[in-house]
């Protein structure tokens, strides 16, 4: 029978406390809250000792970011873009916010990110009619670096730029890397679903103080360094406020428990879950650690005797969100008439995978109302 009196438990909502409220009390004190101020420059600084990056730019979302990382890497009208294939459409929309064609690569099972295989079978092709992409956009699903230096070495061949899309991944790690820093550009979001949030925003992060500095140029209008206002390109209002800088520098400090937290969560559907037929889990891949953001769970319907919507539906009766992994984007109308290389490993996912609810707030007694309903679907 459904629960419906039971409090809905969300799939990931914000976790914030006392010190993110007490740093926005201080923006607020000291009347800084404009586009820039204190809190700004802090959460950037912090934000490069926490993940190693050189440089870093806070702007309103990780999809600026991205918008941003695209400009830099030089994409212009009618460019090519290979992009993961599995993963939201704001990791492609900014592709043709520039007039650019994006072009999709499968996933492989052993990350759920982008094939390398396949990617370097795609730059081949390309390579041999003179038509190589412009740039290579890597995504980081669900807390779990892709295979970056297969990767940077397929693309380093064909001086391709890189640009990791980590919007889904601060924390996670490839060997001894943070996510986000091994290309010359990469992008993260603090949207209000993520392991961190400052309600909206997002980070870009490069090696190049100078492209950090035309990012950050063209962040505020592009404003040309005169009296009067003077604009000799085009700009955009993608600055994060420094009210919301305050929130993510609260949030960063905590970023360390979140995981931990994430990764018992996930550590507990596995062990509860992970018996019953047709039932797998998201594989961490032996390059690094993953942050488990979402916990996510494939099912075998001829095996489980259920299909993963059917449990989705069960579990919203009870109150409980969960949601399918990623729909790819090759399958998306949006993108009906763009290229794609394979597809059929990220379609499975697609078909098979479930997204449980994985917020680093999570009580024990909310995860045994997920677990119990799963269980009874059985």
């Amino acid at each position: 029978m459904p629960i419906l009196n039971k409090e809905r438990i969300y799939l990931s909502p914000p976790h914030v406390g006392e010190e993110e409220w007490r740093l926005v009390k201080d923006a607020f004190k000291s009347n800084w809250v404009a586009p820039v101020g204190p809190h700004l420059d802090a959460f950037e600084n912090e934000f490069c000792r926490y993940t190693g990056a050189e440089h870093a730019v806070a702007l309103n979302s990780g999809t600026a970011a991205l918008h941003l990382a695209l400009l830099l890497a030089g994409v212009q009208l009618d460019d090519e873009v290979l992009c993961s294939t599995l993963t939201f459409v704001a990791s492609a929309n900014p592709i043709r916010y520039l007039g650019a064609k994006p072009i999709f690569i499968d996933s492989d099972f052993n990350s759920w990110n982008m094939d390398p295989n396949l990617l370097e079978d795609w730059l081949i092709r390309r390579a041999a009619v003179n038509r190589l992409p412009r740039a290579v956009n890597v995504v980081h699903l669900y807390g779990q670096c892709a295979d970056l230096d297969a990767i940077h070495t397929i693309c380093d061949r064909y001086d391709i730029i890189v640009i990791e899309d980590a919007a889904e991944a601060l924390g996670a790690t490839y060997k001894t890397r943070r996510a986000g820093i091994s290309a010359p550009i990469g992008v993260f979001s603090f949207n209000g679903n993520k392991i961190i949030t400052s309600s909206g925003g997002g980070m870009l992060v490069c090696k190049d103080s100078a492209l950090a500095e035309k990012a950050r140029f063209w962040a505020t209008q592009a404003r040309d360094p005169a009296d009067h206002y003077q604009h000799s390109e085009q700009g955009y209002n993608y600055r994060l406020s420094n009210v919301l800088a305050a929130i993510g520098r609260g949030q960063l400090a905590k970023l360390p428990d979140f995981i931990t937290s994430r990764r018992n969560i996930f550590d507990y559907y596995q062990a509860a879950l992970g018996d019953l037929p047709g039932i797998d889990f998201m594989p961490e891949a032996e390059w690094g650690k993953c942050t488990r953001w979402l916990s996510c769970m494939t099912v075998n319907e001829e095996l489980a005797g259920i299909s993963p919507n059917k449990i989705r539906l069960r579990l919203e009766e009870n109150n409980i969100e969960s949601r399918p992994v990623w729909k790819p984007l090759h399958l998306q109308p949006l993108f009906s008439d763009c290229e794609k290389a394979g597809g059929r490993v990220a379609e499975k996912l697609f078909r098979t995978g479930l997204c449980l609810p994985s917020g680093s707030a999570l009580t024990s007694e909310q995860l045994q109302r997920v677990v119990a309903v799963i269980k009874s679907c059985f």
